[in-house]
């Protein structure tokens, strides 16, 4: 027998199917004490840098001798940084059940991207720093432009779009965008590109002179100094992505 169910909307509420746009943290260890203190060096003097993102913690990438995760402190972590933990996905079923009693949901559906794997190895000069990196690109839009030298202390930040530099941006001062970053200009300063995880995204300047740079997470500070080849002239820098996790930046000459 079939059943006739009433067509009839409630009046004060729908429900709807949605989508929410996360950022992801793949957690590589347990020890919330050293993850504190790379998270610090990160983003501490980025304050602004997330907007009260919600997150996803992807526990794939965890050892498999992890047996515990203390995820009210990992919560309890993020949240100065503007970060809203709300899913898990991945790790063995203990590990789940753990981080849904600290009030994490299961989002087994969840995609997180990943770096592709590079095809072919490149000679150019390259130094690996794995580091923890949000997982889902924003697509870039229209580009910001700053046509001013920017001072130590200042930051730029094209949140979603490429940044152009016309000026010097002097050390100290800090450049950051989900896309890429150009600066006509020597490049002194921090030039941190494919912030929210765009591993395309590319550094370009016409005299490479940076403190920092990075994409999508991986790094490379002055303390490894910039080769001849590149230090002080046009160049670029762009990401080279292995299977084995170890992703490469590869800083190259501009081709004129």
């Amino acid at each position: 027998m079939s059943v006739a169910l009433s067509g009839n909307a409630p009046a004060t509420f729908e429900i709807k199917s949605a989508n929410l746009p996360l950022v992801a943290l793949l957690l590589k260890s347990a020890d919330l004490t050293l993850f504190h203190q790379e998270l610090q060096q990160r983003y501490g003097d980025m304050p602004a840098f997330f907007d009260n993102d919600p997150l996803l913690i992807d526990l794939s990438l965890l050892p498999d001798t992890v047996a515990a995760v203390d995820f009210a402190a990992l919560v309890n972590t993020l949240r100065p940084y503007s970060l809203l933990p709300i899913a898990v996905r991945g790790g063995r079923a203990e590990l789940i059940a753990q981080a849904q009693a600290a009030g994490l949901v299961l989002a087994t559906d969840a995609i997180v991207q990943r770096s592709a794997a590079a095809t072919t190895p490149s000679p150019a000069s390259s130094v690996a720093a794995p580091a923890a990196k949000p997982a889902v690109p924003v697509a870039p839009t229209s580009a910001m432009v700053i046509d001013k030298p920017l001072r130590s202390g200042q930051q730029v930040y094209a949140r979603g779009r490429d940044l152009i530099v016309m000026a010097m941006v002097n050390p100290g001062a800090e450049v950051i965008a989900d896309g890429h970053i150009h600066v006509y200009a020597p490049l002194r300063g921090k030039a941190m590109a494919g912030a929210r995880g765009n591993t395309e995204a590319r550094i370009m300047a016409l005299s490479m002179e940076a403190q920092l740079l990075s994409i999508a997470g991986v790094y490379r500070t002055s303390e490894n100094a910039l080769p001849t080849s590149v230090h002080g002239k046009a160049a670029q820098v762009r990401l080279e992505s292995h299977t084995d996790g170890q992703d490469k930046l590869i800083i190259e000459p501009l081709k004129t």
